[in-house]
């Protein structure tokens, strides 16, 4: 039996984990905050507005969808986490794990931001006035969350 120490140790299966769930995390989020509890808007709401109750009976589906996918996510990162935890050549550093799902959550909101709030258009972060400021602050606060998720990897990588 290899001892642990002999091992070399490797970042990438819990890095992997850690961004996957933190795409699903994200995602739960923006959907529990933005769309339920504030309200601001639905998956759809720029193309079918809640004027009518076919068009709040399509956007509940479509919300529906969009948590399907963000369970899906989640579930993925927590099976690829477990199956990470089943291995010796793993380094288990909280700041590779946590910084990892800042990275995911940071890039939900990118991706997210842009093809759902500026090429598609089907919804935005708060619509009405100031509706692109609050797009581009969406969008923003992903690129810090991405910045902050790397710059914990790059610390964890020191600790070599």
């Amino acid at each position: 039996m290899v001892a642990k120490s002999e091992i070399a140790l490797q970042q990438r299966p819990l890095i992997v984990a850690g961004i996957i769930l933190g795409l699903g995390l994200s995602g739960f989020i923006d959907g529990i905050l933005l769309h339920q509890i504030l309200q601001w808007h639905h998956m759809v709401s720029s193309v079918k507005p809640l004027i009518n109750d076919s068009n709040i009976d399509l956007n509940m589906v479509w919300d529906g969808l969009f948590h399907a996918l963000d369970f899906g996510l989640t579930v993925t990162g927590i099976i690829l986490l477990w199956r990470a935890g089943g291995r010796n050549d793993v380094d288990w550093s909280s700041s590779t794990f946590f910084g990892s799902i800042l990275i995911g959550a940071g890039l939900f909101d990118v991706v997210e931001g842009i093809i759902d709030h500026q090429i598609l258009g089907i919804h935005h972060v708060k619509s009405g006035t100031n509706q692109l400021a609050w797009d581009l602050g969406f969008l923003a606060f992903g690129a810090l969350l991405v910045l902050l998720g790397w710059i914990m990897l790059q610390k964890s990588k020191k600790s070599y």
